[in-house]
């Protein structure tokens, strides 16, 4: 079952232009500085898998214009109750795979766009973002682009991330605490990237967020504040149909 949602989700913005003859998309790892778990007050080195810039149609530099679709997709790091000592006696959670769908909107140098995606494994709720983000070239090779972003998750994603069970609750030093779905986050954050060649590119990210709502308020969020800074290396890979 899992399986057959997954193809489908992929094949909602695949249905969606059909006309199209080319796929491409940049792959490619690093690393990141992020917080150990979401709401931790520590923060850790960990790898990075890049997956940006998919779209439909002919590859480009620029980001499309007008309305497009393209699939969107996440991996959410386990998280352990060794992880941090603030998570003692807390259940652990798998690795998570999110799959679904982004919708963007380009008019000249500004982008505006929204992503929903479900997850697998490590959590079995709805997650996406809503942003909007701006973009300058410094030269042939150099792009910036800064932005806003909300975050979004159902009650299934916030309970597993933010909420404290039961069980939990017994075992734990928290009490019981059962989150509700909605915005769980706010973010600015500054993109680079210097290309090396037409299809290779080093990316670097910042980004400052916060956790809002019913996640900034779960008593195992020991810091609202969560930034992060991510360098990579991307390559375009493009698809003929």
């Amino acid at each position: 079952m899992k399986r057959l949602l997954a193809i489908a989700l992929l094949a909602m913005p695949m249905a969606t232009v059909a006309a199209a003859q080319d796929f491409s998309v940049d792959l490619g790892i690093g690393v990141t500085g992020k917080p150990v778990y979401p709401g931790a007050e520590d923060a850790e080195a960990a790898p990075w898998l890049i997956w940006r810039n998919a779209r439909f149609g002919a590859a480009g530099e620029g980001d499309k214009q007008g309305f497009s679709v393209s699939p969107s997709f996440n991996m959410v790091g386990e998280r352990k109750a060794e992880d941090d000592a603030a998570l003692k006696d807390m259940k652990d959670i798998e690795r998570a795979y999110e799959l679904g769908a982004k919708v963007s909107y380009g008019a000249g140098p500004m982008t505006a766009y929204g992503s929903l995606r479900k997850g697998f494994e490590g959590h079995s709720g709805i997650t996406g973002e809503i942003g909007a983000k701006y973009r300058t070239d410094l030269s042939d090779r150099i792009t910036l682009w800064s932005g806003l972003e909300l975050g979004y998750g159902d009650s299934d994603y916030n309970s597993t991330y933010f909420g404290v069970s039961p069980a939990e609750a017994i075992d734990s030093v928290y009490g019981e605490y059962k989150p509700g779905g909605g915005i769980n986050s706010a973010a600015i954050k500054f993109q680079a990237r210097y290309a090396i060649n037409d299809r290779t590119a080093i990316l670097g990210e910042v980004e400052y967020g916060k956790l809002i709502g019913d996640a900034g308020d779960s008593p195992v969020v020991q810091e609202e504040w969560q930034p992060s800074l991510r360098l990579g290396v991307v390559r375009r890979f493009s698809f003929g149909f």
